[in-house]
């Protein structure tokens, strides 16, 4: 009799260890389908530190193949996008510093147009565009709905391209 079949049939959870051990393969193959050889190992590791915590809270009924599949499916996209906030190597450094999107560098217009506008419309178009925060946490910081943040950043778009002097009425630089 296998400790799977011993467990469901006394209806107790098997220790920690034995579900690493039976279920690791797995994850691994998840991991590693969702990222590559590389960046699997990081997910796995992930997936089961996030996996024992949780354990213990675990009802003794639930698929725990299926539950761990989708931590490691979560604990991979979070490395995803863990990887693309990663610098890119490059050939050379430039020589200095350049003054893109430092406020009062070379575009002193477009950022006076920003601090132009309404607080809730700047804030929104700043954690949208600036920090790439999905709506729903806009949301949470400016306190209102996912479409009360994503009509505001639509409005700041709007009289952005309205008041900046760099766009045209179409909204493409010119």
């Amino acid at each position: 009799m296998s400790s799977r079949t011993v467990c469901s049939a006394m209806n107790t959870k098997q220790p920690f260890e034995a579900v690493v051990e039976l279920h690791s393969t797995t994850v691994l193959r998840v991991c590693r389908s969702l990222l590559g050889i590389h960046d699997a190992d990081d997910a796995w590791s992930e997936t089961f530190l996030a996996a024992m915590r949780a354990y213990p809270d675990l009802p003794e009924t639930a698929n725990v193949e299926a539950w761990l599949v989708t931590i490691a499916r979560r604990k991979s996209i979070d490395v995803h996008r863990a990887s693309k906030r990663n610098p890119l190597p490059v050939e050379e450094l430039p020589e200095a510093p350049t003054g893109l999107g430092v406020p009062g560098a070379d575009d002193t217009d477009l950022w006076r147009a920003v601090g132009g506008l309404p607080p809730k419309q700047r804030q929104a178009i700043t954690f949208r565009y600036l920090v790439g925060m999905p709506y729903a946490e806009i949301a949470a910081i400016l306190g209102g709905t996912v479409e009360a943040a994503r009509r505001a950043a639509a409005d700041g778009l709007k009289n952005l391209r309205r008041t900046y002097p760099g766009t045209n009425t179409e909204g493409a630089r010119s």
